[in-house]
C-alpha cells in the first residue's frame, strides 16, 4: 500500500488555490507568501538555510523571495552574535497582521479538507499521524546513528 502521490498534488494545488487571492492583493508570490507563513507558524526556524532545508525550496528562489519580502517590509535581516556569516529573518509588525490572515486561510482550508469526517474517524485520523510520525522519527534517529 503506499500513499497516492495524487492526494499530496491536490492538497498542494488546492491550498495555493485558497492562497491566491491574498498573494494577488498583496503582490506576493506564492512562495513569498509561503516563506512568510513558515516563518510565522514556526519560529524556531529564522534563516533562509532553514527553509530550503525544510520546505526544501530553492535556494535561489529562497533568497530572490527574501530580497522582496525584505524590500516590501514583511522581513528583516539580522546578523547573528558571533557569526558573522549567519543572519536571522525576522517578521515585521506588517507581516503579523498578513500572518494573522494567512492563518485565517490555512485554518478555514484545514476544516474544509477534513470537512464530513465525524469525530471517531478524525480522532483516528490524527492518532495514526501521530504514530507515524513516532515511526519517521525511530527511522530518522536510526540511520542517524549509521
Amino acid at each position: 500500500m503506499f500513499f497516492n502521490v495524487e492526494i499530496a498534488r491536490t492538497i498542494s494545488l488546492s491550498y495555493n488555490a485558497v492562497c491566491k487571492p491574498i498573494c494577488k492583493e498583496l503582490d506576493l508570490p506564492q512562495t513569498a507568501f509561503d516563506i512568510l507563513m513558515f516563518l510565522g507558524n514556526n519560529p524556531k526556524y529564522k534563516t533562509a538555510g532553514e527553509i530550503v532545508e525544510i520546505r526544501h525550496i530553492k535556494a535561489n528562489l529562497v533568497s530572490v523571495n527574501v530580497d522582496k519580502l525584505v524590500k516590501e517590509g514583511y522581513l528583516e535581516r539580522k546578523s547573528v552574535k558571533g557569526d558573522r556569516r549567519k543572519t536571522e529573518l525576522r517578521c515585521t509588525e506588517k507581516a503579523e497582521a498578513v500572518i494573522a490572515r494567512g492563518r485565517e486561510i490555512q485554518n478555514v482550508f484545514l476544516n474544509k479538507m477534513l470537512e464530513n469526517l465525524d469525530e471517531e474517524t478524525l480522532k483516528t485520523f490524527f492518532f495514526a499521524l501521530n504514530v507515524i510520525k513516532e515511526n519517521l522519527n525511530s527511522i530518522l534517529e536510526k540511520e542517524e546513528k549509521k
